[in-house]
């Protein structure tokens, strides 16, 4: 069975909250048994967070096949370490996407070797069913929200990605990340408060943006 279905069957399906109603105790029992070589549990995983994951890329990277590419790396990669994976360390999700933080950074690397151009969040991955985009969504186009994230520091757009075009918590961002919750607030409300500026001169629906 392969590991690895068409990206136009799993994305067509994806939700941002994916794995959304797949149980806690059901998720820890697919994981445990994919640490011992089950194909069916690792199948599972893979449907349950492939969608994310590709999510992250696409708004990180700005590149549809780079996106695909950049997943695939994702997932074999956990099929080589998931028998390492211990629960006490951190969630699974936390775990998946600090593999995905650290191809997106050697992604970067290797494109500022060859002088490639920059990333943008893409507009299709603007988080429509949050305030981030409904406060912007009367007074400009999604094509500046775009360019404007495209000017955020690169901590302050990997906030952004995770938290708007992925859907982590605030919990589970710092733990991908390796920082404390507070300064993943404090970058999120910085980003926000940026492209506010850039969007909104005069600050009107500043409070609406925030997101707890």
């Amino acid at each position: 069975m392969s590991l690895i279905p068409s990206f136009d069957r799993e994305v067509s399906r994806a939700g941002p909250q994916a794995p959304a109603g797949v149980p806690a105790d059901v998720e820890r029992a697919a994981v445990d048994r994919a640490r011992t070589g089950d194909q069916q549990a690792l199948a599972d995983l893979y449907d349950w967070y492939m969608p994310r994951v590709y999510r992250y890329a696409l708004a990180r990277i700005g590149n549809i096949a780079e996106a695909e590419d950049l997943t695939e790396e994702v997932f074999l990669k956990m099929l080589g370490a998931i028998g390492d994976f211990r629960w006490k360390d951190v969630p699974f999700s936390s775990w998946i996407f600090r593999i995905a933080h650290n191809h997106v950074a050697t992604h970067f690397r290797r494109t500022a070797q060859r002088g490639g151009p920059t990333s943008e969040i893409p507009e299709e991955l603007i988080d429509a069913r949050g305030d981030f985009a409904a406060a912007v969504e009367e007074r400009v186009t999604l094509q500046e929200v775009q360019r404007a994230a495209a000017l955020l520091p690169d901590a302050q757009r990997e906030v952004i990605a995770l938290r708007f075009a992925v859907g982590l918590s605030i919990s589970d961002t710092a733990k991908v990340l390796g920082k404390r919750e507070g300064n993943i607030k404090a970058l999120q409300h910085k980003a926000v408060g940026k492209l506010q500026k850039m969007l909104i001169p005069d600050g009107s629906g500043a409070d609406a943006v925030s997101r707890p």
